[in-house]
């Protein structure tokens, strides 16, 4: 008896041993599987190459104008939605040296910038004003019927204007002249566009989403949640690839409908507002309204 019992222990701690041997086996395996997947996601990066003085009041948005090479920032300078006259375009050179601070003055509270040849397109509160980049002036203003807070714009490259009303749930069309309300269904505080083979991409500050709307059929579909409030769309230049901005401090890559966070600058309160990118030279551009500069930076995939 004394001899059977012997055996079924040492068969009992022999079951044992194998058993727990199987456990870390699969514990194994299941690690080897979740670093796969974080070796899938998409890796791309970007690294800060320069970043402006701190002359700039309130920068909103920035685009390039790849004929003059330069750069175009709308300053806030106060308020956003006081007509105050305060506000003002600067140049800045494509490595963040400011050229000209007030070079056009007499605006209010300017945020988006559209360009189409030699012509600036400005929305500034309730009005969509042109400057004329040869002259430096303010050359025609318009008055947007209803607009309360005029945002983001677009400018095709037919010369069709598109830009935002964050307050009034609206996007706007002005062509040959004519101002018409392109979309006011299921928006909500529309801001950043980028149109693309006739289809409008919009960031929303209050679904915190990234979408995409036919512009035929004004049907939406929703490509990413959870931005925030959106704020700036750029095209990478490849794909199905976006860098969209979280006014509060944060800049998305979406590819495919996919999303991963760059910068997160939400608990330093460094805002990132209206964004430009340079596919040439895989350089995005980020004006940090509060922090008054703006900050270059080098995309790499």
């Amino acid at each position: 008896m004394k001899k059977i019992s012997l055996l079924f222990l040492n068969f009992l701690v022999v079951l044992l041993i194998s058993c727990e041997s199987k456990k870390q086996e699969q514990a194994s395996h299941d690690v080897d599987t979740v670093t796969v997947v974080e070796e899938q996601k998409p890796k791309v990066t970007l690294e800060e190459v320069w970043s402006s003085d701190t002359t700039l009041k309130t920068p909103e948005s920035v685009i390039f104008d790849e004929g003059k090479k330069i750069l175009y920032v709308s300053n806030v300078n106060g308020d956003p939605t006081a007509t105050d006259n305060n506000g003002f375009i600067s140049k800045v050179s494509l490595d963040g040296k400011i050229e000209n601070l007030e070079w056009v003055k007499g605006l209010s509270a300017p945020k988006g910038l559209g360009l189409n040849k030699n012509i600036l397109f400005v929305t500034d509160i309730n009005k969509l004003v042109e400057i004329d980049t040869d002259k430096g002036k303010i050359v025609k203003t318009y008055n947007v019927p209803g607009a309360k807070f005029l945002n983001d714009v677009f400018v095709t490259s037919q010369g069709v204007v598109y830009f935002s009303d964050s307050e009034t749930n609206k996007i706007h069309k002005l062509e040959n002249g004519k101002i018409t309300v392109f979309s006011d269904q299921n928006l909500n505080k529309p801001n950043g566009i980028f149109i693309k083979d006739s289809t409008l991409f919009l960031a929303s500050m209050g679904s915190s989403d990234f979408k995409a709307i036919n512009m035929t059929t004004k049907k939406d579909s929703v490509l990413a949640t959870g931005i925030g409030m959106g704020d700036g769309v750029e095209y990478v230049g490849t794909g199905n690839d976006f860098l969209v901005s979280d006014w509060e401090g944060g800049i998305y890559y979406i590819s495919d409908g996919k999303s991963q966070k760059l910068i997160d600058s939400k608990e330093q309160k460094v805002n990132t507002a209206d964004i430009e990118f340079i596919p040439s030279e895989d350089l995005l551009l980020v004006p940090t309204f509060f922090r008054n500069k703006l900050v270059g930076y080098k995309l790499k995939k």
